[in-house]
Parts: structure tokens; C-alpha cells; sequence
């Protein structure tokens, strides 16, 4: 049977009891640093070199509960003087149920950072923003791709 009703949250009783399962729970920001040594005072061109870096993290809080932690480094050098420097934690619990390890782990690597992502781009264009600096929108970014790249660079181990 269909739910037909527009915008509506399936039935909880729609899925059979062994269905894969993974729903997001709760959005939110875990912690957030920002830094700027000389403010916005910038001399020549706006032109900064921009360092990215990403890292997922998961906890486990139940059996079917998991917090997923994506947390967002960006750092402008101009000159090599360090213009600025942000670091975003955003977080989500997302219910997971009946995936088996390698969905589980594609989950955590992919799926949650991707829905993540964008309310972590937020907190860092509008920290950037607060601190006197030009509108910072960070690219969007392929988390299957990473995925499959890290995937395709581990060694596989066979006993």
C-alpha cells in the first residue's frame, strides 16, 4: 500500500522488521572553532590559497542508534600568512537498522557525510562571513567518490 499523503513520514509499520533501515534523527552542530590572527585586513588581491580537509567519525549510542560526526577544516593562506582558519563539527544520530557491515560502512563514509555537508558548508560561510571576509562557499563534495577511492587504496585482507 502507498502512503498518499504528500509529505508525510511513512507508517513505521510500512517496513517489515527486516528491511534495511537508515533514517536521519537529529541535525546538529557538535562544536565549531574559528580563528583569524591579523582580522580581515587583507593587502593585494583576494586571491587565498584554500586548504580542505574532511573527516567522518562514528559512535555507536544504541544497537541501532549511531552519532556521525563530519568535521570540516578549512584554512586561507595568502602569502603564506594564515588569513583565516575554521574547523566545523556537524553531527547527526542516524537510525540504522538491518544493513550489513559493508552498508554500514558505506553509510558512515558516504551516505551521512553527504547529508551532512551542507549544514557544515553553512556554519563555515557564515563564520567566514561574521569574521569581515568576502562570501566563502565551499565546493560540493563527491563523499561516493571518496568512498570508493579509499575503498580501492586499502589493502584487502584474506585468512
Amino acid at each position: 500500500m502507498v502512503n498518499e499523503t504528500a509529505g508525510a513520514a511513512p507508517a513505521p509499520n510500512a517496513q517489515s522488521e527486516t528491511d534495511p533501515v537508515l533514517a536521519l534523527q537529529n541535525v546538529y552542530l557538535k562544536d565549531c572553532s574559528y580563528e583569524a590572527p591579523n582580522g580581515p585586513r587583507m593587502e593585494g588581491n583576494w586571491n587565498p590559497q584554500i586548504n580542505l580537509d574532511l573527516h567522518t567519525a562514528a559512535t555507536a549510542l544504541t544497537p541501532e542508534l549511531r552519532e556521525v560526526v563530519l568535521t570540516v577544516t578549512v584554512s586561507a593562506k595568502q602569502n603564506d600568512v594564515t588569513i583565516f582558519l575554521v574547523e566545523v563539527k556537524q553531527a547527526g544520530v542516524f537510525l540504522m537498522r538491518n544493513l550489513n557491515e559493508d552498508d554500514a560502512k558505506r553509510a558512515v563514509s558516504s551516505v551521512c557525510p553527504s547529508v551532512l555537508f551542507p549544514y557544515a558548508r553553512a556554519a563555515v560561510s557564515q563564520l567566514v562571513t561574521q569574521g569581515g571576509f568576502p562570501q566563502f562557499l565551499l565546493p560540493p563534495v563527491n563523499f561516493d567518490a571518496l568512498y570508493a577511492s579509499n575503498q580501492t587504496q586499502q589493502p584487502t585482507t584474506t585468512n
